[in-house]
């Protein structure tokens, strides 16, 4: 057994920065920047900090953005050090009283990796979901950096792999479904903490990034880089990709498109700008905490803004699109809470990491515009690839300009250069004994009690070893108390003990040794045949039936997996229900909905065959219980367009309607250029847009705001769409 005292230093990689920003809001801002450091392979670098909450009834009225730099404890930080945990402050007071708890790694991730796709299995208190996400990689030889993109919608995919980054489709909805009651959540993430937990939807979806992320580190790194990894998405997924780069300190580079209220834009300037407002984004879907229920009228009791969630990423890599030309949006709140933000990477030394684009010239929501391609490949280059420097950029459009000057009464303090105390030589204490569970023929999961640090430079992880003689080898080097060990030897005994290691490099002592045998192998590594002839028959308004031919295995099939994925493209195949027969029934479907699905086939040994063929359905029509209205506000006007926002549905029936189609007719010279959560079809100038999954059931007297569209128009035409009708 390893009884040196000898030092691990654990290094936090750094990236020294030597080229000034030049920032350009009405004028030229520049900013010096020296270094920035970056937590690596550690999802949260602060959770060793403590942390003292302040009570709901004691927060005061704050009409100014809070001070970023002033700790729970009312001083200011002084050295770049204390960052780290004033940034955990601002990562507790965001989860209390806004997005909601956000769990640490939970008791075992594993999963696979491949070319085409990415497996997630989660197990944690006798409680287990999985979820999957399709890869698509750029040309050329890997491993390769990988953007996560929310729901394959309005990102530049295209740009993305040009830069030499894969593309990870994420279906945020396996995690976290929409539509759902604050009381009966739904999805991977719930299934795991409960469906009344009161995390929100965006921090679920983050939790399912940073288990893709689990799995990245996990697979060896010969397809994806660990290191390496940005997230993406647009509108209600830019929400969620900037609520997974604030949580995720892996997450090299960050870069939500027109994100809207619950994304960028500072609570506290919301109101003022006619974005949609705060209890409508509360409750529109179950997006932020259920604490933040309490604020959605008093955003200035709120002890915490967004300006200190874009400091959260700093010093890593921050592109925030926006869109100057919807309100709705709210991008002059979004521009301040960027150049708030943007204090704390100047602070940090870090100001060209980030950068602020709403000067765009087209409005249309989601759009791939030309403005930022080359920013995005820069910083896909810079963060991702490590081969590029580019300078970031704060380009804010004059239609949507924010002045930080007027929400905050704050300086930004000279932060000095600090490291952790070399004085520090108090190694953490022992951990506890470890215990295995799980064990099968080639793993095994290690839980044990945690280790303290006292001597100031914090615990950073642990070190895992097996008990070989003289030279024991390392199995892992887990960043919490619970590690699964793989790649083990069938039949074969182990010993295994813990060490844990401090920020200074200073080792504990060696925990008591756990001793397991793991299962005997079946020696059977042949995947069975891929299941044929795949149909769908018998569809109705919630569900249909799967057949398919047998799949043939050297030993014996076992079972088969269903998979499904919405749309009639993109999105995710996910499994959806297992079969011991070649038929599957499956129901709880939405109406006038498509879907895809795949089966899989499993033996004994766990082997899965490559999948069937695809097969696409889409459920009958929902049957019309009752009437609707329709009624259009316009949000926003300008000479050459307007935004009709809400697009407010009412089932002014007495039953439940599962549908709703709405009909109206744009003036001569109008035309369509976008929309959001309606399926819309044109001809002519009669647009008819129809509920999408989320939004189409409505009980009696119950109303639905979440649609809207944009439309360009003659200059001097003040015209606006007619004939409204609902059913």
């Amino acid at each position: 057994m390893i009884i040196s005292s000898s030092r691990s230093v654990i290094r936090r990689k750094v990236v020294a920065l030597a080229v000034a920003a030049t920032l350009s809001v009405a004028g030229v801002i520049t900013i010096a920047t020296t270094e920035a450091a970056a937590a690596v392979g550690i999802e949260d670098d602060g959770a060793d900090c403590p942390v003292t909450l302040p009570s709901e009834g004691s927060l005061p009225t704050n009409t100014r953005l809070p001070d970023p730099f002033r700790k729970l404890d009312n001083t200011r930080i002084a050295t770049k050090g204390d960052w780290r945990c004033r940034r955990e402050e601002i990562k507790r007071l965001s989860e209390r009283f806004v997005y909601g708890d956000k769990p640490p790694k939970p008791t075992t991730v594993t999963g696979t990796v491949t070319n085409t796709n990415i497996t997630v299995n989660v197990n944690h208190n006798g409680r287990s979901s999985s979820f999957s996400a399709s890869v698509s990689l750029p040309s050329g030889t890997g491993p390769f950096p990988a953007v996560v993109v929310y729901g394959g919608f309005g990102a530049d995919a295209a740009a993305i792999r040009a830069a030499g980054a894969a593309v990870i489709n994420y279906d945020p909805y396996t995690v976290g479904r929409e539509g759902t009651p604050r009381n009966n959540k739904q999805g991977a993430f719930y299934t795991i903490y409960g469906n009344t937990s009161s995390t929100g939807l965006l921090m679920a979806w983050g939790w399912g990034v940073s288990r893709i992320i689990d799995v990245i580190e996990q697979s060896g790194g010969n397809i994806l880089k660990a290191d390496s990894t940005g997230v993406t998405g647009c509108s209600r997924f830019g929400k969620g990709a900037f609520v997974a780069g604030v949580f995720d300190q892996r997450i090299a580079l960050t870069m939500p498109i027109e994100s809207g209220t619950a994304g960028v834009p500072i609570f506290r300037g919301v109101p003022g700008e006619g974005a949609q407002s705060l209890s409508s984004a509360y409750g529109e879907q179950p997006w932020f905490g259920d604490a933040f229920g309490t604020f959605t009228g008093s955003p200035n009791r709120l002890p915490v803004d967004t300006h200190q969630m874009v400091a959260m990423v700093a010093p890593r890599g921050l592109f925030i699109m926006d869109n100057p030309h919807i309100a709705n949006l709210g991008p002059r709140s979004a521009s301040v809470a960027a150049l708030g933000g943007a204090e704390v990477y100047r602070a940090l030394g870090a100001g060209d990491n980030i950068t602020y684009w709403s000067d765009v010239a087209d409005g249309t929501h989601c759009a791939n515009r030309p403005e930022w391609r080359t920013p995005l490949q820069q910083n896909i280059q810079k963060f991702l690839l490590r081969t590029g420097n580019a300078a970031g950029a704060i380009r804010i459009s004059s239609r949507a300009q924010g002045n930080l000057a007027d929400w905050r009464d704050w300086t930004t303090p000279t932060l000095t250069d600090s490291s952790p105390s070399p004085t520090d030589t108090t190694p953490p204490s022992t951990p506890g004994a470890p215990a295995a569970s799980n064990v099968t023929a080639t793993s095994a999961t290690l839980t044990w009690t945690a280790s303290t640090d006292t001597g100031g430079s914090g615990l950073t992880g642990y070190n895992v070893y097996r008990e070989q003689g003289s030279t024991d080898p390392q199995l892992g080097s887990p960043t919490t108390n619970s590690f699964t060990v793989t790649g083990l030897t069938a039949s074969t005994q182990y010993q295994v003990y813990v060490r844990a290691r401090d920020g200074a490099g200073n080792l504990s002592g060696n925990s008591a040794l756990v001793t397991f045998t793991t299962a005997a192998g079946t020696g059977d590594t042949i995947p069975p045949t891929a299941p044929g002839s795949l149909a769908a028959s018998g569809t109705t308004q919630t569900g249909t039936t799967l057949a398919w031919t047998a799949s043939t295995d050297a030993v014996g099939v076992t079972g088969y997996d269903v998979l499904r994925a919405p749309g009639a493209t993109g999105g995710t195949f996910t499994q959806v229900g297992t079969s011991t027969t070649t038929s599957f029934a499956d129901t709880g479907l939405t109406a006038n909905t498509t879907y895809r699905y795949q089966v899989r086939a499993r033996d004994a040994a766990g082997n899965l065959s490559p999948v069937s063929n695809t097969v696409q359905i889409t459920t009958q029509p929902g049957a019309s219980t009752g009437t609707c209205t329709a009624v259009a506000t316009v949000q926003t006007q300008w000479a050459t367009g307007y935004v009709i926002q809400p697009l407010t549905i009412t089932n002014t029936s007495i039953s439940t309607i599962t549908g709703w189609t709405v009909t109206l007719t744009l003036p001569a010279g109008h035309t369509l250029t976008g929309s959001w959560n309606g399926t819309v079809t044109v001809s002519g100038q009669t647009v008819t847009i129809r509920n999408v999954g989320h939004n189409g059931t409505l009980a009696p007297g119950a109303s639905t705001g979440s649609a809207g569209f944009q439309v360009s128009r003659p200059n001097g035409n003040t015209a606006l769409p007619s004939g409204y009708t609902c059913a």
